[in-house]
């Protein structure tokens, strides 16, 4: 009796014709033996010292930097992300790891005095052991790089199970952070959700991006075994304007938040919250900025706007934005490749599944409030909160205004999209468990606290 192999399929979204990898998945047991393969490696990368990891984390960054356009040209053609934004992604991906390079010589406790007698209280922290790493296609290099540095600065092995549509480029990765470290340190396992299971089921610390039902799966598996787990599962983000906003700075902002690399971040902007006066502006600056957006070939320097990953993904788009008043876009073109037009609608009737799930594609709802308290009220009204963009001249409403506002971050005149890598980034409600990623909360993170109790030895 022959088992059956399935395979994992990554094609250009572009050109569904151009096929980058087509492999046999590994199997759970192959993910397995990977991690125990890292947990055997981990020992003597932690006890290398803090000179050795730094080292290793710097000449990760610089051999990125020096494969910046063969990294940036190979998610173009991978994922569909637009030449511009590739070429930001691997920048930020090199100074991710150069940040984290310094991270070994932080201090990892503190020392305090005994409440009674003679002696030393000391807190340190140490790493869990091999980090497991599940990571989305969007960001197909700065996510497994802001899971994956810090987890190695701390002292951990990584095991990185990247998504399918993702495979060439976490191998890629993989090749270049393998030259600088130890064997068995860092491993890529491409998989499905089997590999991702089997993953979960084995790591001693997992971190996972993607899917709200995925991410909560994790979370429940991770949790039964008692190993730490933080998820991040994406967004249903808003932008509020008030009438005293630049509103033709706030209309390109949004614009590019809606649709640049097709709406696929969990940063996008999916709900425009017009406040008062602001709202007929607004609304004709905003469609003009959508209608002007270039779409088209990511491989184009100018192109904002390219295709959807999958032709399903363009479908689920299209099927979200179906028999809505469309203020601009609303159709899906012709041709090879799986594009949908940016698309603002209007009138969307409570319930929609355009203002309930993260439909993550170029599409977005107009939105009026009366007031700011208002426009408060319907920005909390979804089970998402990872980022609220907010754009307005007066100061008193930036600082104070918003804290009602239940999302992790708020971004004041910016667009919603957009991570300052040495900040904690995260969100509320469905958009996250557990821990936050970035700067030093994720050496935390990978990291876990013991506190000892020196006595003396001979009565003092």
């Amino acid at each position: 009796m022959t088992t059956a192999v399935s395979f994992l399929t990554s094609r250009n979204p572009a050109d569904p014709t151009d096929v980058l990898v087509s492999i046999p998945s590994p199997g759970a047991f192959a993910v397995v033996d990977a991690v125990e393969r890292a947990r055997a490696a981990q020992a003597g990368w932690l006890t290398g010292g803090a000179a050795a990891r730094s080292a290793s984390l710097g000449a990760v960054a610089a051999a990125v930097e020096a494969a910046a356009d063969e990294l940036a040209a190979l998610a173009v053609r991978e994922v569909g992300k637009p030449l511009a934004e590739a070429r930001a992604e691997v920048a930020r991906t090199a100074e991710i790891w150069r940040y984290y390079a310094q991270a070994p010589y932080e201090p990892t406790g503190s020392v305090h005095e005994p409440a009674a007698g003679a002696g030393l209280l000391l807190s340190r922290r140490r790493p869990y052991g091999v980090a497991g790493l599940i990571t989305p296609w969007n960001f197909p290099l700065a996510i497994p790089t802001w899971k994956a540095a810090p987890a190695l600065a701390a002292g951990n092995a990584v095991v990185l199970k990247p998504a399918p549509e993702a495979t060439a480029c976490a191998q890629r990765l993989g090749e270049i952070v393998r030259q600088a470290l130890p064997a068995g340190v860092f491993t890529v396992l491409p998989g499905g959700a089997g590999e991702g299971n089997a993953l979960v089921s084995a790591a001693d610390v997992v971190s996972f991006t993607g899917s709200t039902g995925a991410g909560q799966a994790v979370v429940r598996a991770a949790t039964a075994r008692g190993v730490p787990v933080q998820a991040e599962m994406g967004g249903l983000n808003a932008a509020v304007v008030l009438p005293d906003a630049d509103i033709d700075r706030a209309a390109a902002h949004i614009a590019a938040a809606i649709a640049g690399f097709a709406g696929q971040k969990c940063t996008a902007t999916s709900r425009v919250i017009a406040v008062g006066a602001a709202h007929a502006p607004l609304r004709e600056a905003l469609t003009e900025a959508l209608r002007d957006l270039p779409v088209g070939d990511p491989a184009d320097p100018t192109t904002v706007c390219g295709p959807l990953i999958s032709e399903y993904a363009r479908d689920q788009v299209a099927e979200a934005w179906h028999g809505l008043r469309a203020t601009t876009g609303g159709t899906v073109p012709k041709g090879p490749g799986w594009y949908a037009a940016p698309t603002l609608v209007e009138q969307v009737p409570a319930g929609h599944r355009l203002l309930r799930e993260e439909v993550f594609g170029p599409v977005a709802a107009l939105l009026p409030a009366d007031d700011l308290a208002h426009a408060v009220r319907i920005t909390n009204a979804v089970p998402y909160g990872l980022v609220t963009s907010v754009h307005t001249a007066d100061l008193d409403t930036a600082l104070g205004g918003l804290d009602r506002i239940d999302t992790g971050m708020i971004r004041i005149n910016a667009p919603s999209t957009g991570a300052d890598f040495h900040l904690p980034f995260g969100g509320a409600k469905a958009s996250g468990h557990g821990p936050r990623e970035q700067g030093r909360a994720a050496l935390e993170f990978y990291t876990s606290s013991r506190t000892y109790t020196l006595s003396p030895a001979k009565p003092m």
